[in-house]
């Protein structure tokens, strides 16, 4: 059974392709008629959603997937929130990473976490939503290899190691979006 995901973010993918095992996740891009919509919502749920609508519209009689995920520190007023796959001029992980660490400069109180928004709309335009939320805080410097974004400057709770020091298993069992993308598979009346 194939789940069309809107997103071509590489790593999106392969989680996606972790967590809902037994599906091929297609990237949204496959199909011609997908056009980036504007992601102009004030919340990760309305994102999501008008993601999902948008891939719904490209891949027509497919089940979609789609998220909208960031991380939210409270000593920063929630930033960088739902901008922070654009929270640099620059928009790349790498300029991210930097910038948050200079708004951090000095701050004591480095919570935070990362919060998904995930929604699933079926052929039949039955519609389904979850989050997820992994809590921790955020460190002084980068540390780790695997993950994407912010991972590297993430240490979750419970644990002494970021998130890009995890291996994607055990990523996968407490990441915001393993959380939210396994309530959808759960959902009663789900059809997966």
């Amino acid at each position: 059974m194939k789940i069309v995901f809107a997103s071509t973010n590489r790593g999106k993918l392969r989680e996606a392709g972790e967590i809902f095992k037994g599906f091929e996740i297609v990237p949204v891009s496959a199909f011609p008629a997908w056009n980036a919509p504007d992601e102009n919502g004030s919340t990760f749920l309305q994102n999501s959603v008008i993601k999902a609508e948008a891939a719904a519209a490209a891949a027509e009689g497919q089940i979609v997937l789609a998220d909208d995920s960031g991380l939210v520190v409270p000593a920063l007023n929630g930033a960088p929130g739902i901008f922070s796959a654009r929270f640099s001029a620059e928009g790349t992980d790498a300029a991210n990473r930097t910038k948050l660490l200079a708004e951090l400069s000095g701050i004591v109180e480095r919570s935070a976490y990362f919060l998904c928004s995930a929604v699933m709309i079926f052929p039949d335009r039955t519609v389904i939503a979850a989050e997820g939320r992994c809590c921790g805080r955020i460190i002084e410097s980068g540390r780790g290899e695997n993950g994407f974004g912010y991972d590297p400057l993430f240490v979750p709770e419970g644990f002494d190691k970021t998130l890009a020091e995890l291996s994607e298993d055990e990523k996968n069992a407490i990441s915001h979006r393993g959380r939210a993308f396994r309530k959808l598979l759960t959902f009663k009346g789900s059809s997966l």
